[in-house]
């Protein structure tokens, strides 16, 4: 069998008919080989019966969700690809012929684009059309390279291999981000050709929710982005803590005619401790991404472990320690000379302490990391 087209379903009874037929005329049409899968996800009204009456299969899916109803019916597909679109006649199956044309090409993933293609009027909310998608969709390109206009696209074909390949499991509307996120991570050959969207033949409210789901995709992306979530924003804090801490060890600064002193040194310890700990989340979440069932190349992972052992971990937290410890010593040497006067030695403490808190933070964080070590 050469193509599975799968249907996500929940109470479709409207539009149904018209959207298992679109599809059926395709497949003869285009004398290919194929199936119409309607993934059912829990329908009360007459979904079941009309998708039975046309020829259609049905897959029974009793996880909720746009992600689940999706997978099910993909695991079950007997095709060589997978084409998948929504049941509300927005998009039309009759138009499909690129998608076919371009997946025997090639390419593992055909993705539809609405916004360099046609909306009908009405067929997209104003937010959806000029804030949401372009806003994850421009997201989406930073962080994962992925190099399209529409990334909330609901028609889309791949190849059965890309699939396995994929591991997804999403189980809400955020399943269409992790498709095309993974997609970039695993370096899949994507192709995105122009669609016309239509508008909604149905008169009632769509699945969709904007904010919650837009917040879900959101999340998403960065949570399989720890370079950006993470790293990134830890150097920047642990970097701009130490800058400040050292430039207050000589003693206060007068800058502008504003004095800086050890509050601003304990502002800076506050930095580069948060930093510390956010960087290090962030190597252990790349090392965590390693140890999972969809593995993908990670070229920083890969080089950390080339140099990292847990005793060049221990090694390391110890010196950071025992440094500030000393600089701590020094400080009660000093004021015990002084009889115990105040030194206005706040500005070195700062650092002495945080210094002793890294340490302390990457002896553990050192079990950890040999812990999550993928062993590429």
């Amino acid at each position: 069998m050469l193509l599975s087209i799968i249907i996500p379903c929940l109470n479709e009874e409207q539009t149904l008919a018209i959207v298992i037929k679109k599809a059926l005329l395709s497949l003869k049409r285009l004398n290919i080989s194929g199936e119409v899968i309607v993934a059912d996800n829990g329908s009360t009204d007459r979904s079941v019966e009309i998708a039975k009456g046309l020829g259609a299969r049905v897959i029974y899916v009793k996880e909720k969700g746009y992600g689940n109803a999706l997978i099910a019916g993909m695991s079950e597909a007997n095709g060589k690809y997978l084409l998948m679109g929504d049941a509300d006649d927005s998009y039309n199956f009759e138009e499909i012929d690129e998608f076919v044309k371009y997946i025997q090409n090639g390419y593992d993933l055909v993705i539809g684009t609405r916004i360099r293609g046609k909306i009908e009027k009405g067929a997209m909310p104003f937010l959806h059309r000029y804030l949401g998608t372009p806003v994850l969709t421009f997201i989406l390109n930073l962080l994962f390279k992925t190099k399209i206009s529409d990334c909330n696209s609901g028609m889309r074909c791949l190849t059965k291999e890309a699939f396995y390949r994929l591991c997804l499991d999403s189980q809400g509307m955020e399943f269409a981000s992790e498709m095309l996120i993974k997609s970039g991570l695993l370096k899949l050959k994507i192709k995105e050709i122009p669609i016309t969207l239509y508008k909604d033949k149905r008169n009632r409210a769509p699945h969709l929710n904007t904010w919650r789901d837009g917040w879900r995709h959101l999340k998403f992306m960065f949570l399989y982005s720890p370079t950006y979530l993470f790293l990134m924003p830890g150097f920047v804090f642990m970097l701009a803590g130490f800058l400040l801490m050292f430039a207050l060890l000589g003693g206060p600064l007068n800058l502008f005619g504003i004095t800086f002193d050890y509050h601003t040194a304990l502002l800076g310890s506050l930095l580069a401790i948060l930093g510390y700990q956010v960087l290090i989340t962030g190597v252990q979440a790349k090392a965590y991404a390693q140890t999972q069932k969809f593995k993908f190349k990670d070229s920083f992972i890969k080089n950390f472990y080339k140099i990292f052992t847990v005793e060049r971990g221990l090694v390391f937290g110890l010196l950071l320690f025992s440094f500030g410890f000393f600089m701590d010593l020094y400080v009660v040497y000093e004021w015990v000379q002084a009889d115990f006067q105040n030194l206005h030695e706040a500005n070195v403490i700062a650092l002495s302490s945080s210094l002793m808190i890294l340490g302390i933070q990457s002896l553990f964080s050192s079990f950890f990391l040999s812990i999550l070590n993928p062993k590429i």
